[in-house]
C-alpha cells in the first residue's frame, strides 16, 4: 500500500498518539500525561506549528487521541463519517503549502490553529487517504492478546499483525514454549 509521503507521515504520527494510551503503550502506563511528553513526541514526529504547551492542550489532544482509537476499527463507511466530522468540527480547508523540509503537502488548517484541530485535521486528510485507497482493513489492533496498540500494515503483502517487533516476538516466544511444553 501507498501513501503520499505527507500521508504517511501523519498516519504514522495518529499512530504513535494512538499508542501513548494506557495498555497500548510500550510500559502500559498513558505515556503521554504531561506536557513535555506530548512536547517529545511531536518533535519526534516533526510537528511544526502552534505549541501552547499547557495542561489544556494536552486535554484537547488527549480527547482526539480518545477519538482516534474509537475510529481505528470503525468499518469504512462509518470511518468516513467520523472523518467527515472531523474536518467539519475543525472547518477544515485544505491549502498546499511548503515548509522547513517538506516538499509540498496538504494543510488544512492554519499552523496557529489549536494543536488538537491540526492533528484531527491532517490525520482526517492521511485516513481519507486509506478509505479512497479501500485499505482500512489494513488499519489494526495489535495481535497480541495483552496489548491494545493499533497499526496501519503498510506492507506489500498485508500481513503485518503486531504494532511491534517486540510484541511479535514476544508472541512467538510464548507459543514457542507451549510447543516445547507440549512436546
Amino acid at each position: 500500500m501507498h501513501l503520499t509521503p505527507d500521508s504517511e507521515d501523519a498516519v504514522s504520527f495518529l499512530v504513535a498518539l494512538a499508542n501513548t494510551a494506557p495498555g497500548a503503550s510500550r510500559s502500559g502506563a498513558d505515556e503521554l500525561s504531561t506536557p513535555a511528553e506530548l512536547t517529545a513526541l511531536l518533535d519526534a514526529h516533526g510537528y511544526t506549528g502552534r505549541f501552547d504547551r499547557d495542561d489544556a492542550e494536552l486535554a484537547d489532544v488527549l480527547r482526539a487521541r480518545d477519538e482516534l482509537r474509537a475510529m481505528w476499527s470503525l468499518r469504512r463507511d462509518e470511518l468516513v463519517g467520523e472523518i467527515n466530522r472531523w474536518l467539519r468540527d475543525v472547518r477544515a480547508l485544505p491549502f498546499l503549502v511548503r515548509h522547513d523540509d517538506f516538499d509540498w503537502h496538504l494543510h488544512a488548517t492554519e499552523p496557529d490553529a489549536p494543536l488538537a484541530d491540526r492533528i484531527r485535521a491532517e490525520g482526517a486528510l492521511a485516513l481519507a487517504e486509506v478509505v479512497r485507497a479501500d485499505a482500512t482493513a489494513r488499519m489494526r489492533v495489535c495481535a497480541a492478546d495483552d496489548c491494545g496498540g493499533l497499526l496501519l500494515d503498510l506492507s506489500r503483502n498485508g500481513s503485518r499483525r503486531f504494532c511491534s517487533v517486540r510484541c511479535g516476538n514476544r508472541v512467538n516466544q510464548q507459543g514457542f514454549r507451549e510447543r516445547m511444553g507440549a512436546a
